[in-house]
């Protein structure tokens, strides 16, 4: 029993080093970094916006569209990767199969910008 516990002594000991450099790292701001706040570094700042507004200002429809362009490209991308790497894995009429699938998704994904493109989303004026 004792020689399978020593087994997980490296597991312990690197947990502990791991828990005290996280404490180290959390407290040293509070004990060495100054605290000389203004009225300026607490505002609330978000979104390029004036905080000092209406809360119910309206706002463009542009930083919806940059976002959702952004999702949809980064969403692309995550789907993509996988499939390249697990492509050739694959029978070869499967890989037919994955190949034009794939391309019918991209050609999509490529109308989808085409439309975003002339409908003028990416213009920031």
């Amino acid at each position: 029993m004792n020689a399978f516990l020593l087994e997980y002594l490296p597991i312990v000991i690197f947990s502990g080093i791991a828990i005290v450099l996280g404490a180290a790292f959390l407290l040293a701001p509070m004990v060495l970094a100054p605290s000389n706040p203004d009225p300026e570094k607490t505002s609330a700042y978000e979104c390029g916006f004036n905080p000092f507004e209406d809360a119910r200002l309206k706002f463009d429809v542009r930083f919806y569209l940059v976002s959702i362009l952004f999702i949809i490209f980064d969403l692309e991308v995550a789907f993509l990767f996988p499939w390249a790497v697990s492509l050739m894995d694959l029978p070869e009429a499967a890989q037919r199969y994955a190949f034009w699938s794939m391309m019918v998704f991209l050609g999509v994904l490529t109308v989808g910008f085409i439309y975003e493109w002339k409908k003028g989303a990416l213009e920031w004026e």
